[in-house]
Order: C-alpha cells, then sequence, then structure tokens
C-alpha cells in the first residue's frame, strides 16, 4: 500500500534504504499542538515519536483528536509544506476536509498510538516511493498574479501598467488565497476597479512614450549606473529595468508636461525639496507639476540626477515611536505555532522586531447544542474543551442540579472538587511544559510533562506519591536562576481581575471561596503583588501547592455524574477552571436539554492582549502571550 504523500520512484536499492530508516525514526508535527495532546493523555516520548517544530522537518502530521473546522485549512497547509515522503496518523480524528484520508486512523488514546505509529513503520518501509504519486493543492495557498509599484505598495492592479503616483512599471507578484483581492484600505484608491483603471491608463501613456521615443537601453531607477540594451531586472537590487528615456524623466521631475492631480493637498514646502504625503507628490517649486521621480532628488551640485533620496522611499510609511520611519509587516503566528497554545491565531503588525499592532482570536466555535440529555451535552463540552474537560463535566453537573433541584451528597460534592483540583494541577503543569518549550528550557519541559502525565489520571494515593516530586519542582523553578530574567518585569497586566492572572496582580477573587465544599476545607485565595509574567508563574506554582493540599484533606477523587432529569427547569453555575471562572446557564425541557449558553474568560483576557504587547520586542510579546494561559478552546458559545 503506497502512502497518501509517497515520493515518486521505484522502491528500490538506495530507496529501501531510506524508506527503513524513515520508518525507524518517525517525525512528527503535531496538531491542533502538543498541550493538546498532553492534555488528551498522549505520550509521544513512550511511543517513540520525535517531534520537530515545523512541518519542513517532518514525515507524519500527527493529528491529535477530532479537528475542528476553524482549523481544517491551516492543516492543509502544514500538510503541504511536508517533504514526500509523508503520512498522516488520525487519532479519533472525523472529517479532514481537504486533507487526504489518512494513511493509519485509530483510537484516541495511548494504546491507538502506539498500535499506530507501529502501522505506519510498516507502511512506510513498503510504501514510502511510488511509480505514481497524486498532487495536493491545500486550497489555501492557490495563488493569483497581481501587479504593484516597488515604491508604493499600496498600488495595486490586476493587469500590467505603470503607477499613477510616480510613473514606475508595475511589477508582478504572486498572492496566496483563493479570495479576490479588493484592495481595500488602500489609501487614495477608491477600489481596485479605479487602481486598475489609473494604472491602465499609465500603462497606454508609458507604450505611447516608448514607442515615440524608442529608447535604446534600459537602466534600473535605483542604480542609474546599471544599464541593458534590453528589458531586465537589475543584477543589484532586483527591480524591473526601465527604459532609459523615463529614467531620465524621473530624475528631472517632469512627465511630457503631463499634470499629474492629487486627491488631497501634499505637505507644506520643504525647504525646496519635494513635498509628499501619503495621496501623491507634487515639485515643492511653483511651475513644475508631477514628480520628482519616487523620491529622487532636485538637481543639486554633487548629486546624482536619479539619486534616491530616503523621503522618496519612506513615503507614506508610519512613523515609529522613535521617530524612524519603516515599512510595518502583517505577520502571522498560529494556530499551530510550537510555543503558544494549539488553536490560537495571531496576527502581529511588526514594526522592525517590535509589536506596532496585535489581533489575536481564539476558535471559531458552534453553540452548544440542544434537544440532547445532560450526559450528551457533557460529553461534547468536555470534548470541545480538550484542556480542561473535567471542569466542562463538573460545570454541567452543576447547572443540572440547579435546574432539577437536586443536590449530590457532601462526600461527593467534595470527591468532585478534587478531580477538578487535579485537573488544576494537570492543567499548570501542561501550561509549564508549553512555557519552557517556547523558551527553549528542554529539561524543564521534560520534567513538567513526565509530572503531567502521571497526574492527570492518577486516584488519592498515587497523588500523594507524586506529590514530593511535583513540590521539588516547583521550589526549583521559583528559585533556579533562568525563569527569572526571562519573566520578570514584563506583561505586568493590571486590568484582568479573575483568575490566575487577576490573582497574580493581587485581585483575590476566585470563584471556589464561595463554595461550602471549598470552605469546609479551609480554602482561601493565594495572591501575588506584581502582575507580571514571573509573578503569573509563582502564582500558578502557589496553586499546584495549594491543590495538592485540598486533595489530600479530601482523600477521594470522583468524575461528576449527570443527576436525572425528567422535567422543566432553569440552572446556572460558575466554576473555577484552571484559566478562571466559566459560568453555564441551562435550561430543560422534558428532561432534554432546550439551550445551553457558556461564558469563559478567553474574550475577556484575549482583548488585553494588544494593549499588553505593544511595542514590546517580538520575543518578549511571545513570552508574556505564553504567560498568560490563553485557552482558545474554550471561547464562549
Amino acid at each position: 500500500m503506497d502512502l497518501s504523500g509517497a515520493r515518486q520512484g521505484l522502491l528500490s536499492g538506495i530507496r529501501s534504504v531510506i524508506a527503513a530508516a524513515m520508518a525507524r525514526d518517525l517525525r512528527g508535527f503535531v496538531i491542533p499542538g502538543e498541550d493538546v495532546a498532553n492534555a488528551l493523555g498522549l505520550d509521544l516520548d513512550a511511543a517513540g515519536l520525535i517531534r520537530v517544530a515545523t512541518p519542513r522537518h517532518a514525515s507524519v502530521l500527527l493529528i491529535a483528536g477530532p479537528l475542528p473546522p476553524a482549523l481544517v485549512d491551516a492543516a492543509s497547509v502544514v500538510w503541504a509544506q511536508m517533504p514526500r515522503p509523508r503520512c498522516i496518523l488520525a487519532l479519533g480524528s472525523g472529517g479532514l476536509g481537504a486533507l487526504p484520508t489518512p494513511d493509519v486512523t485509530v483510537d484516541l488514546s495511548q494504546e491507538g498510538l502506539l498500535s499506530g505509529l507501529e502501522d505506519l513503520r510498516r507502511l512506510v518501509r513498503k510504501g514510502a516511493f511510488a511509480r505514481d504519486v497524486t498532487d495536493f493543492d491545500a486550497p489555501a495557498l492557490s495563488e493569483r498574479i497581481e501587479f504593484t509599484c516597488p515604491m508604493h505598495p499600496e498600488v495595486v492592479s490586476d493587469a500590467p501598467g505603470k503607477c499613477p503616483k510616480c510613473g514606475m512599471f508595475l511589477v508582478e507578484r504572486r498572492v496566496s488565497g483563493a479570495a479576490p483581492n479588493t484592495h481595500e484600505g488602500h489609501e487614495g484608491h477608491s477600489n481596485s476597479h479605479t487602481s486598475s483603471a489609473q494604472a491602465e491608463k499609465a500603462h497606454h501613456h508609458a507604450d505611447a512614450v516608448t514607442s515615440a521615443e524608442a529608447p535604446a537601453s534600459y537602466t534600473c531607477p535605483m542604480h542609474p549606473e546599471v544599464s541593458s540594451e534590453t528589458p531586465g531586472s537589475c543584477p543589484k537590487c532586483g527591480m524591473d529595468l526601465v527604459p532609459q528615456t523615463e529614467a531620465g524623466k524621473h530624475g528631472h521631475g517632469a512627465h511630457g508636461g503631463h499634470k499629474h492631480h492629487k486627491d488631497k493637498p501634499t505637505q507644506e514646502d520643504q525647504g525646496g525639496y519635494t513635498a509628499h504625503t501619503a495621496y501623491g507628490q507634487q515639485d515643492a517649486h511653483s511651475g513644475h507639476h508631477g514628480h520628482a521621480g519616487h523620491g529622487a532628488a532636485p538637481d543639486i551640485p554633487g548629486i546624482e540626477p536619479h539619486f534616491m533620496s530616503m523621503v522618496g522611499l519612506t513615503e507614506g510609511k508610519p512613523v515609529s515611536p522613535d521617530g524612524l520611519v519603516m515599512e510595518w509587516i502583517d505577520t502571522p503566528f498560529g494556530p499551530f505555532f510550537p510555543g503558544l497554545p494549539g488553536g490560537l491565531q495571531l496576527a502581529l503588525n511588526l514594526d522592525g522586531d517590535s509589536i506596532a499592532g496585535a489581533e489575536i482570536r481564539g476558535m471559531e466555535t458552534a453553540a452548544l447544542p440542544s434537544g440532547v440529555d445532560l450526559d450528551d451535552l457533557a460529553d461534547r463540552l468536555a470534548d470541545a474543551v480538550p484542556l480542561s474537560p473535567v471542569a466542562m463535566r463538573e460545570l454541567t453537573c452543576r447547572a443540572a442540579e440547579k435546574a432539577t433541584g437536586q443536590t449530590a451528597p457532601k462526600d461527593t460534592l467534595a470527591a468532585r472538587a478534587a478531580a477538578v483540583e487535579r485537573e488544576r494541577i494537570a492543567s499548570h503543569l501542561n501550561w509549564l511544559a508549553g512555557l519552557a518549550r517556547q523558551m527553549g528550557l528542554a529539561s524543564l519541559m521534560r520534567r513538567a510533562t513526565a509530572l503531567q502525565r502521571s497526574v492527570r489520571m492518577a486516584q488519592a494515593d498515587e497523588l500523594n506519591e507524586r506529590a514530593d516530586d511535583i513540590r521539588n519542582l516547583l521550589r526549583g523553578i521559583q528559585h533556579g536562576s533562568l525563569l527569572k530574567p526571562k519573566l520578570a518585569g514584563i506583561g505586568a497586566l493590571k486590568g484582568v481581575t479573575d483568575g490566575p492572572v487577576g490573582r497574580a496582580a493581587g485581585y483575590a477573587s476566585d470563584a471556589r471561596h464561595s463554595e461550602s465544599t471549598y470552605a469546609a476545607l479551609g480554602f482561601e485565595p493565594i495572591t501575588q503583588k506584581d502582575g507580571d509574567a514571573m509573578a503569573r508563574l509563582r502564582q500558578r506554582c502557589a496553586e499546584i501547592a495549594q491543590s495538592l493540599d485540598l486533595m489530600a484533606k479530601v482523600g477521594a477523587i470522583s468524575v461528576p455524574e449527570m443527576p436525572l432529569a425528567t422535567g422543566d427547569g432553569h440552572g446556572m453555575a460558575t466554576v473555577e477552571t484552571p484559566r478562571g471562572p466559566a459560568t453555564l446557564h441551562l435550561t430543560l425541557k422534558d428532561g432534554m436539554v432546550s439551550s445551553a449558553r457558556l461564558t469563559t474568560p478567553f474574550a475577556a483576557l484575549a482583548a488585553h492582549v494588544p494593549d499588553l504587547i505593544k511595542q514590546m520586542e517580538l520575543a518578549d510579546a511571545l513570552t508574556v502571550i505564553g504567560s498568560l494561559d490563553l485557552d482558545p478552546w474554550s471561547a464562549s458559545r
């Protein structure tokens, strides 16, 4: 059997050796992310899968759990980036959209992972190379060709021509994405049709000039010493060469007496130099209309006629806080960026290596189901929020008890609270492993991950045996010298009052404080005072130790079970999840779920991110975002 991503060729000779080596050392890129895989109980190290941080180095695309529709396009891009031979291993996955049918599909469990990798190794040895292979085109990577001005990137046209601002020939570029380009938001252009019409008009004008003057050579507007008898690209900068006559005109300002009108007035006279705006250019000397040519300086002794001034190069660019004018770059991170939560989508506007602006999004989630029973709702909610499924079950159980007027015995409530605290410990350790991965602390990542796996489903006596190892790790983290220099003093956040982030800033807000079950255990909220990334680390370490103490007092752990429901009712409940309070409004009709609405901390916390990281260096910004422990899966619905 051939792999879905087999490489073309006969499996013989050296290729057989390559296939055997690949089968022995499978290298996997995990989606949605290692944090989700850990939360689902998958031990990738024990299974012998080598993880890589980029699809370019992967031979296996490991899909952990059902893949939400919002991530299918991104997953297809990851698959397209992987070199052949490549294969797909799906653990409990449903529809995969544009992706090929998985080479191996197994249950979502550690046993399924082990058997799936063994099956995959056999397939790789036998089918890594094939005579005939199938091409794969990711819809999100479809390309279109458009034309833009090298000096004015806001000028975009669907046809070749000249820039209506400076007269430079538009250059071809390939743009990804299947959606047509509307060129919205470009100053000085009402829409793409206007832009295209202007470029086309300039193109016809250029043809007329070129035919009349019949240039004998071509030159580069940026490097006038470069000359060629045929069209081409500049060997120094790659810019398209322009006719020699056009270059001369750019250097001296006037375009054959052709007057260019501007949509808006230019800036004031700059002492004889060209005045510039985002809408157009005009020679500051009266009697001269048109361009000085891509920012060319006027005729000044000692300056070449084709000299490209920085005024022209930076025309229309935003000004940084330090006064420098640079081109800002839009850069996406996620939804599978290592070190950030799986599923988190981050769009950064970079001013050099600083953050000029940011947009952050969670998962595009569907409304909670109606017309189902309580067990089905609890299962679906737990599957939809894989980073804290026990808290979601407890939340559903409490809301159902309120709706039906039932109350569980005190010892049962305490055992259920212990289950939530166990998940809090595992979740904080999982977060710590992700932060360590992002910061390059491999040893800490391995220790935190191993402890998270041992805690996730442990019973009370097993947790007591591991408590000393966990506390030793926490002491080493807080007194060690590796994390404090990287976290102290960055990302101080005072506007959030809930969850570990709020408590790290000194707000004693905790939904557990008002619950009788926790009051009987002597619970009191723990807080820090600085509110920075280091305070958030100390807060989660303190909460891990506190949860260990609470579980030791209870002595038993019980996963919530839904109460019996036969009538109508409405219930509301709040649970302090590992990331803050989540609230569920539940309405029952004839014992079935009529409506359900979930509110989580994600949206309120994510709203603070753009202002929090503004003007930070990129590395610090990513560290700060990681320190918040955002859960993109728990978006309100």
